[in-house]
């Protein structure tokens, strides 16, 4: 994001990125690192439809667990409603 561009801006260019690169509906991966807790796995998932795959790989020390979900979305402004509940959750990072 550059020092003039509001977050409209934001979400409007990034959208017009995905649009570029997707023919709607189409598959969008997901890729989120939180701590092992399973109150908020239970809260990521919840944030994702049924027929989402949902992959995990546990850290050395099993402290943190990496998620990848890949779920069919009918448009880019889903994208941003799924990153967006995501991000209310303690401690998660979005890759």
């Amino acid at each position: 994001m550059n020092k003039e561009e509001t977050p409209e801006e934001r979400r409007e260019r990034l959208r017009k990125q995905l649009d570029a690169f997707h023919d709607w509906p189409s598959a969008f991966t997901f890729k989120f690192v939180l701590p092992n807790d399973p109150a908020r796995i239970a809260e990521l998932k919840a944030h994702f439809g049924v027929g989402a795959e949902v992959s995990e790989r546990h850290s050395r020390n099993g402290n943190y667990i990496s998620f990848t979900i890949r779920e069919v979305l009918p448009s880019a402004e889903h994208v941003f409603l799924r990153y967006e509940a995501a991000g209310q959750i303690q401690g998660i990072m979005s890759l």
